[in-house]
């Protein structure tokens, strides 16, 4: 008889021990928790401040940048948050610790379990302070789509959910590959910075970039259509403001497309990477 691991039983079981390992050490996780705090309030009074300086004004007198209305731009800003605070949670404490596994020798044991090594890999921790964000994160999108008068619908909500998901998993399907970077590296601690480094440029909208100033452009056009970034954020944002056009239901598909392709491409890369890897023993 072939055995089969409950993989949601195994994943409520980290859920446990991760709850368990945060009331511990209630401290650091209550600290935590402000310094998210504290990092939220000071983004939304930046922009307050921007907007009320810099933001041009319309025919209404409403101050837009590159068309975003200030509270536009705080739905798109939850939406980076949400999307940010979830794989935050879920997946970064596990793909920055990849390199302890490596070169402690834990990897070894990993490798020994019967259930699937990236599955534990990148579920073994969940980052409960995180939660915080995603809580601030709904709170500030509701205050966006109530003083931006947006109609709500169940149909814009259930895609905006699910292209959630999807920058999720795209972001999920880079940071694996970049964790998979140990096996050669050893320790890579870096993980953290050049994730910084790449999801800087998805904190602001898409249509920001779309000038002509000829970096502004590379940036526009790399992060749309070579690593989607801007994308798998600003589209949801326009799904839930409704205000996706008819022709940019094609570039909507890039985002699922990519996330496909990603996912299984960093797959192949992570069991590629397995293969390389020298065990503590050897």
């Amino acid at each position: 008889m072939t055995f089969r691991p409950h993989y949601g039983r195994v994943w409520l079981t980290f859920l446990r021990n991760s709850i368990v390992r945060e009331m511990t050490f209630r401290g650091n996780f209550l600290i935590e928790i402000v310094t998210r705090s504290f990092w939220f309030v000071a983004q939304v009074v930046l922009f307050e401040i921007i907007y009320a300086h810099i933001g041009r004004l319309t025919e209404a007198g409403t101050a837009t940048i590159a068309e975003w209305s200030r509270e536009e731009f705080y739905a798109f800003m939850a939406t980076g948050m949400l999307i940010n605070a979830l794989v935050e949670t879920l997946f970064m404490p596990n793909c920055a610790n990849f390199s302890e596994l490596i070169r402690t020798g834990d990897l070894d044991f990993l490798l020994l379990k019967p259930i699937d090594t990236q599955f534990l890999v990148s579920f073994e921790k969940v980052d409960l302070s995180d939660l915080s964000q995603v809580l601030m994160a709904g709170g500030l999108l509701w205050y966006a789509l109530d003083r931006a008068e947006v109609t709500i619908t169940v149909p814009n909500v259930a895609l905006y959910l699910l292209l959630v998901g999807v920058g999720v998993a795209f972001f999920y399907s880079l940071m694996i590959v970049l964790a998979s970077t140990s096996i050669w590296i050893g320790r890579n601690q870096g993980l953290y910075d050049f994730w910084f480094y790449i999801t800087v440029f998805g904190r602001y909208p898409r249509e920001f970039y779309n000038r002509p100033n000829p970096m502004a452009r590379f940036v526009w056009f790399g992060f749309s259509y070579v690593v989607p970034i801007l994308l798998v954020i600003t589209i949801p944002a326009h799904v839930l403001l409704d205000e996706l056009e008819a022709h940019s239901w094609q570039i909507a598909l890039i985002a699922p497309a990519f996330t496909v392709v990603g996912l299984l491409a960093s797959r192949r890369v992570f069991n590629w990477s397995l293969n390389h890897y020298r065990s503590a023993s050897s």
